[in-house]
């Protein structure tokens, strides 16, 4: 699930941390990719006429599909991907992991009954609904990645704060996630959107960790509450708590023991905060996950020539693909992983500091870029209701 709503508060009160473009913009960069998201997508995406993608005995090959293409397509523009796969939950998840398998459960009985009753739509959408990813998944693709010469990792615990420990130690440019909490890990670059097909014509979003921080005027440990508290993998979130609501409280109180104290002792008893609710040990998760280090001997990872006869003998001969795509897929990765090789310019350029004066310069620019937004706002919104009000001239 990662974090509710947080894109939204970023790209509201410190739009200047997100920015979009063409995957070309990426050219010779190292990526880290959070595995199981990107494999989860690939089940619900690779379809045809809305089931997944299967041999002739049966077995799903959406994921393969997704992962050979889209890999591919990464490649072709010079990108060079590692992926990172989850390892075993923390047992702080396990309440979320939980209520995801009886939704399954639920969305498995539906589909069962769509398929009986249901028109082509519920069928499909009850079918997507009950995807998740499993151990044959992760491990057919590994083997496939092994085939493809790209490397991969397995984090001990979660994938997105593996790939952050990269990114912060400058082993790839950024993490891939569409989970926003991988910022939570301080990743300092989360690049979203990339292992998207083609078709779906979506940029791709960077969003850099310390111009949110900028934005939205905190430290990291605040922005870990301010995640808490908009609503977490690891805990229940707070009935009647939304996204500005969340926002005010840290900035007001600064932090979660501040925000939960507040609530406790209101007189209006406003907020309900669940029985069970360890905001610290979801904050220790966030603060220090279960990783490897950068300079952990699994850490260290290249980038090889695709064993071509092992893709024909995988994709072709057991999972039914078609030999000329294969063999053309093949030939591009030969090509392209050589070409990606060449290193970026700004590899070689280290970005200047800037001054405390610069700093308060971009932040009251900033603050009156927001005041400016929701001025604007305001005058649209009035505007608009002016002009609901005025009489309609007689036809």
């Amino acid at each position: 699930m990662g974090i509710k709503h947080l894109y939204q508060v970023i790209s509201e009160n410190a739009p200047d941390a997100i920015k979009t473009g063409e995957i070309k913009n990426h050219f010779g960069r190292k990526v880290a990719i959070d595995a199981s998201m990107s494999i989860y997508s690939f089940l619900i995406a690779v379809r045809s006429d809305g089931q997944q993608l299967a041999t002739e005995t049966g077995e799903t090959t959406s994921h393969l599909m997704g992962m050979f293409y889209r890999t591919l397509r990464m490649v072709d523009n010079g990108i060079k991907p590692l992926y990172v796969f989850d390892g075993a939950p923390p047992k702080l998840k396990s309440g979320e992991l939980a209520k995801r398998r009886a939704r399954n459960a639920e969305a498995t009985e539906a589909h069962e009954e769509a398929k009986e009753t249901g028109t082509a739509e519920d069928v499909e959408k009850f079918s997507r609904r009950t995807v998740r990813v499993t151990r044959e998944h992760n491990a057919e693709c590994k083997k496939l990645l092994t085939l493809m010469g790209i490397p991969y990792i397995d984090a001990p615990t979660e994938a997105e704060a593996q790939c952050a420990v990269l990114a912060r130690a400058g082993k790839v440019y950024a993490a891939a996630s569409e989970d926003m909490d991988t910022l939570c890990f301080e990743s300092p670059i989360l690049l979203r959107h990339l292992t998207f097909s083609e078709q779906r014509k979506e940029p791709i979003q960077e969003i850099h960790l310390d111009k949110a921080l900028e934005g939205l005027d905190m430290d990291r440990n605040q922005f870990i509450d301010l995640c808490i508290l908009l609503g977490c993998d690891y805990l229940e979130p707070i009935p009647k708590v939304g996204p500005s609501t969340a926002l005010n409280l840290i900035r007001e109180h600064k932090s979660l023991e501040k925000v939960v104290e507040y609530m406790q002792n209101d007189p209006k008893k406003k907020f309900a905060i669940p029985d069970d609710w360890p905001y610290q040990d979801a904050r220790d998760l966030f603060t220090a996950p279960d990783v490897l280090a950068a300079d952990h001997p699994d850490c260290d990872f290249k980038w090889d020539a695709p064993n071509v006869d092992g893709l024909i003998e995988y994709l072709v001969s057991d999972k039914g693909f078609n030999e000329d795509r294969v063999r053309n897929g093949a030939a591009r990765l030969q090509k392209n992983l050589k070409s990606a090789q060449q290193s970026r310019l700004e590899g070689f350029f280290k970005p200047v500091a800037r001054t405390d004066d610069e700093k308060a310069s971009l932040k009251r620019k900033h603050d009156q870029k927001i005041q400016d937004q929701k001025k604007k706002k305001k005058e649209d919104a009035k505007s608009k209701k002016e002009a609901k009000a005025k009489p309609r001239a007689a036809g």
